[in-house]
């Protein structure tokens, strides 16, 4: 990858991330106060939808630019390929390495973020030294696992199908798409392999990692192990509390891929395009 591509998704994916965050912040915050131990109304309700989104604001730039940065450095040293078999192989290597990179950056900001919106009347700072006072900085990684495999079958499945896509009608008009194409292009990569299914069937990962990020320290499900944490779910709050979020989940996720790729694309290009970044 040249110098200057890489600067062009690093700065793009940094910005779509952070556009798409902020956007869609309250639905997050819902989905966060369902899947609390303490219930939805304990956790804050409705009230301060916005608490904790300065870790948002702060991790979104650089975990979006990590993902695209290694997504098209991986792409990049595996080679293009036109044919129909290597080439959705080479974007399911790239969007899972990218996943798994990102996630490094993601999980301490998403960790601080959903204690902050569990529990409103604490800053984003005092969470932060919070956890750093109880936990130190192996505290910001809890829920690392679970974040990884909710995301990968997302990314498996979701950008081989955008690129398809992309590559698809941009053959059939015969130029470059326009970014608002491609964020159809994202919009309906989302839906068309899953109808908002894959995001109410991976719920329950979703919830174990809201779980054990919320989860006092020294606690069984502060140790992290996922399975035991869902069957405590189930054992509480029964099948509804497995899939406790997966409405506003399901929603965020759909306008999200339009708003994420979409803006992806549009800096990428227009940064290009004008030269606005040296070769």
């Amino acid at each position: 990858m040249k110098g200057r591509e890489f600067s062009a998704s690093l700065v793009a994916g940094g910005c779509a991330g952070m556009c798409v965050d902020l956007v869609l912040y309250p639905l997050d915050t819902v989905k966060t106060r369902l899947q609390s131990q303490n219930g939805f109304y304990k956790a804050g309700g409705f009230r301060g939808v916005y608490s904790g989104v300065l870790s948002a604001a702060v991790g979104s730039f650089p975990t979006a630019a990590a993902f695209f940065v290694t997504y098209e450095c991986v792409k990049s040293l595996l080679g293009s390929s036109e044919s129909p078999y290597v080439a959705p192989v080479t974007h399911m290597v790239a969007a899972s390495l990218g996943e798994t990179v990102a996630c490094l950056i993601r999980v301490p900001s998403e960790v601080v973020k959903q204690r902050a919106q569990a529990c409103p009347s604490s800053s984003t700072y005092q969470v932060l030294l919070g956890t750093l006072r109880e936990e130190g900085v192996r505290g910001l990684y809890r829920g690392y696992k679970s974040m990884v495999l909710r995301e990968i079958p997302f990314s498996l499945v979701q950008f081989p199908l955008w690129e398809y896509l992309k590559s698809l009608w941009s053959w059939k008009q015969g130029h470059v798409l326009y970014p608002w194409q491609a964020a159809l292009c994202g919009a309906f990569a989302v839906w068309a392999h899953t109808g908002g299914a894959a995001a109410f069937v991976t719920a329950p990962l979703d919830v174990a990692k809201t779980r054990i990020i919320l989860a006092k320290a020294g606690t069984q499900t502060a140790s992290g192990n996922i399975l035991s944490v869902m069957y405590e779910v189930w054992r509480s709050r029964g099948v509804p509390g497995l899939f406790a979020g997966s409405v506003p989940r399901m929603a965020s996720i759909s306008i999200g891929g339009f708003i994420f790729l979409g803006g992806y694309e549009k800096v990428r290009s227009t940064m290009l395009r004008n030269d606005w970044i040296p070769n």
